[in-house]
């Protein structure tokens, strides 16, 4: 049967050091019980799936995603996570080594009890993964300088996200839910090849520069492991790592990603990556 394409279906890169999908995957681990909350059309289940031998019980309200998404999951239940029902769906079936939520609660109109019932849908050693747009990126800020704050289809000004987060945001919302949060990456960008360069681009060089002076200026995404309070894993912060912006180069390298790296498969990808590797470059 063919399908028509998602707007939130799109190729995982798990080749990358990057990615938020190489992230998932990393913290996932193989051959997991998976509860992925959300799933949509099963960009990432379907690697879960296929590659990390996992079994995935899928969640999600659209019935086009379902259709999508079902060849890759155990079981799929509609469901709105609105709702204050939803947890009870799964009543008899076993806790989950992992629950996955990749940006999904900033969808919600209470992510702070959604997350804490998720949390008891683990089983004695599980954890939860979960991924959460940033709203302090460099980009978005311009965005308010320049009174140009226009949601989009995708992407931070989705228009469907009706919450918004800080890292301390995040790292209080956790600690509302009673979860630790005991590992997180960075899917970083730099305002060049966000979604938001034109408004980036009106911004004066000084300004640009001030603005990047914070750690997370680039930090476009958040991906957090967290689990129970009582988990033996040390809590983690988060603060994202220095980094050094050269906003001439940052434009050489947008522009190239831009004309030629989208274009290429992620076959390519990967090999073009393990050759810059072997010389220090990472992509």
């Amino acid at each position: 049967m063919n399908i028509k394409s998602h707007s939130y279906e799109h190729e995982v890169d798990t080749s990358s050091e990057r990615t938020v999908g190489a992230h998932v995957m990393r913290m996932i681990g193989r051959n997991k019980r998976v509860l992925d909350i959300g799933c949509g059309p099963g960009s990432i289940t379907k690697i879960l799936a296929q590659q990390g031998g996992c079994q995935v019980t899928g969640l999600d309200l659209e019935p086009e995603a379902i259709k999508m998404v079902t060849p890759y999951c155990t079981q799929v239940i509609q469901t709105d996570l609105n709702s204050s029902e939803w947890p009870s769906l799964l009543d008899g079936i076993e806790k989950f080594d992992i629950v996955l939520a990749t940006d999904v609660l900033e969808h919600l109109y209470d992510p702070w009890k959604t997350l804490q019932k998720m949390a008891f849908l683990i089983n004695s050693n599980g954890y939860l993964v979960i991924s959460l747009p940033h709203v302090g990126h460099a980009a978005m800020i311009s965005s308010l300088i320049n009174g140009d704050f226009e949601y989009r289809d995708v992407g931070l000004l989705d228009r469907t996200h009706i919450r918004f987060f800080g890292l301390k945001n995040i790292e209080a919302l956790f600690a509302q839910a009673k979860l630790k949060i005991i590992e997180v990456k960075y899917h970083t960008k730099p305002p060049e090849e966000t979604e938001f360069a034109a408004n980036w681009s009106r911004l004066s060089s000084t300004l640009q520069n001030e603005l990047m002076k914070s750690k997370s200026s680039q930090v476009y995404q958040v991906v957090i492991k967290a689990a129970p309070l009582n988990h033996a894993s040390d809590k983690v912060s988060l603060v994202p790592p220095e980094h050094k912006y050269n906003r001439a180069s940052a434009l050489v390298v947008a522009s190239w990603k831009k004309r030629v790296w989208k274009r290429l498969s992620l076959k390519r990808k990967k090999n073009i990556r393990k050759g810059l590797n072997l010389i220090g470059i990472r992509l």
